[in-house]
C-alpha cells in the first residue's frame, strides 16, 4: 500500500507542478496572445474565429492561413479583426501566407515597440511537456498541457504529433515549450487528445522570407507554393520504388513505396451468393492542402480492382461491370468557382509489352484561380478478358501537366496481366 499511495503523491505533484507551470507560462505569455476573427463586412457578423500569437515587436502575428482563407480569397467581402487579452480590437492586414503549411502573417498597427513570442533555436525531444494556448469554442483564452511525439510518420508535409486537446479556436495558436518558445504552431486534432501542430521552423521560414521579400500578391504567392509543392511530390513519388504486387489470380499493380501513401486490402471471397468476386487494393495519400472550405487539393487517390464472374453470363457481367466504371469520381472538393468543367479523352490502349488490352479514360479540369494547375482523373478498364477484368483508377488534385503526364505514362506501365 506504502508504493500506491507513494505513486498516487508523485502523480498528483507532477500534475500541481504542471498547472502551476502552465498557469505561469500564461500569465507570461498573455499580453502576445489574439483571438483572430474574420469579419463579413455585409453583415458585421463574425464568419470564423481562431486564435494567434505576436512574433515581433512591430506587430507581427502568426495564425493559421485556414483562418483566415476567406479574406486571401476574397478580401472585399472581409477584413481581419484582433482582440486582446484586455479587450482590445482592432484591424488586421494580412501580408504574407504558406498554404502548404497552414500558416499565415497579419499585421496590427503598433505605435511602440511590444512584447511578443520568441521562437525555439531547437527541436522539442520526444516525451517533452509543451503548453498549447489558444481561444477554444470563443470562450477566452487557455493553456493546455501536452507532450512532444514526434513528427507524423505518414505526413508528406511535416506535422508534430502532440498529446493534448485541441479545439475549435485554438487553430494559429502558439505551442511552448517551458522555456516559452514557440516549437509548434496548433493546426488540427483527431479527437482523443491527439493533436497535430505545424512545426515552428516552417514559421520561422515564412517570416525571414517575408521580411526579406514581401510577396506583391498573395494569390500568386499561393499559386506559386501549390506549383512548388505537387512538384516536390510528384518528384518524391515517380523516385521512389514501385513494387511489383499481385491482386486477384491474374493482375499485377504496382504499390508505391513511400510511407506517405498508405495502402488498403479487401475482397469478398467469404461471400457465397456474390455474383461477381473481386479484390481491391486502395492507396492513398492521407492529407490535403486547404484552399477554402469549398476548395481542396493536393490530394491523391489509386484504386485497383479485379473482378471475375462468378455463374453469370458474359452480358451480366458486362452490365454490373459497366456500373461499377460509372461511379468513378473526382477525389478533392471543388466547386466551379475554383475549376472548370472536366474535359475527358477517351482512348483504345493495346501495350506491345503486356498481355491486356484496355479502354482508358483520362480528364482534366483546370484551376481557375492557380494557372497551370490541374486535377486529372484516369480509369482503364480491361475489354479482352470474357468474363473477367481489372479497374484501374486515381485521381490527382492540383498537378502541373508535365507532372500528370509522366506520372500516368509511369503507372500505365506498371499495371499487368499474368
Amino acid at each position: 500500500m506504502k508504493v500506491f499511495f507513494s505513486l498516487v503523491f508523485i502523480l498528483l505533484s507532477s500534475s500541481s507542478y504542471a498547472t502551476e507551470q502552465a498557469e505561469q507560462l500564461f500569465n507570461q505569455l498573455k499580453p502576445s496572445l489574439y483571438q483572430i476573427k474574420l469579419i463579413d463586412k455585409a453583415s458585421g457578423e463574425k464568419s470564423s474565429i481562431g486564435s494567434g500569437f505576436q512574433i515581433s515587436s512591430d506587430g507581427i502575428i502568426a495564425t493559421n492561413y485556414h483562418v483566415i482563407s476567406s479574406y486571401a480569397l476574397h478580401p472585399k467581402k472581409y477584413k481581419i479583426e484582433y482582440l486582446d487579452g484586455e479587450g482590445n480590437k482592432g484591424d488586421l492586414s494580412l501580408q504574407s501566407v504558406d498554404v502548404i503549411n497552414d500558416l499565415a502573417l497579419v499585421r496590427r498597427d503598433v505605435e511602440q515597440e511590444m512584447k511578443f513570442f520568441q521562437l525555439s533555436q531547437a527541436t522539442p525531444h520526444k516525451g517533452e511537456q509543451l503548453f498549447s494556448l489558444g481561444n477554444p469554442h470563443d470562450l477566452g483564452m487557455i493553456v493546455v498541457p501536452g507532450t512532444y511525439n514526434g513528427l507524423k510518420k505518414e505526413s508528406f508535409n511535416d506535422r508534430i504529433h502532440f498529446t493534448g486537446s485541441i479545439n475549435s479556436g485554438m487553430s494559429g495558436g502558439p505551442v511552448v515549450n517551458k522555456n516559452a518558445e514557440v516549437v509548434g504552431v496548433n493546426v488540427a486534432t483527431s479527437g482523443n487528445s491527439i493533436g497535430f501542430l505545424v512545426p515552428h521552423d516552417k514559421l520561422v521560414v515564412l517570416y525571414q522570407s517575408f521580411t526579406k521579400t514581401p510577396p506583391t500578391s498573395i494569390e500568386k504567392q499561393m499559386a506559386e507554393q501549390l506549383m512548388a509543392s505537387q512538384d516536390k511530390l510528384i518528384t518524391s513519388i515517380l523516385n521512389s520504388p514501385w513494387q511489383e504486387k499481385q491482386l486477384g489470380e491474374n493482375s499485377v499493380i504496382p504499390i508505391i513505396d513511400v510511407p506517405f501513401i498508405r495502402c488498403w486490402g479487401d475482397s469478398n471471397a467469404d461471400k457465397a451468393d456474390a455474383l461477381i468476386l473481386t479484390a481491391v487494393a486502395n492507396c492513398s495519400l492521407d492529407e490535403n492542402t486547404y484552399i477554402s472550405s469549398h476548395f481542396f487539393t493536393g490530394t491523391m487517390e489509386i484504386e485497383f480492382r479485379t473482378m471475375k464472374a462468378k455463374n453469370i453470363s458474359a452480358n451480366k457481367f458486362y452490365h454490373l461491370y459497366q456500373q461499377h466504371i460509372a461511379r468513378a469520381g473526382a477525389g478533392n472538393r471543388a466547386n466551379k468557382e475554383n475549376v472548370t468543367e472536366y474535359q475527358c479523352h477517351n482512348d483504345l490502349v493495346i501495350p506491345d509489352n503486356q498481355a491486356i488490352n484496355n479502354k482508358t479514360i483520362f480528364c482534366t479540369r483546370a484551376y481557375k484561380k492557380f494557372p497551370n494547375l490541374f486535377d486529372i482523373l484516369y480509369l482503364s478498364a480491361s475489354v479482352d478478358k470474357n468474363k473477367q477484368a481489372l479497374v484501374s483508377h486515381f485521381t490527382i488534385a492540383g498537378i502541373s501537366q508535365p507532372n500528370a503526364l509522366a506520372f500516368t505514362r509511369q503507372f500505365m506501365e506498371a499495371v499487368s496481366w499474368k
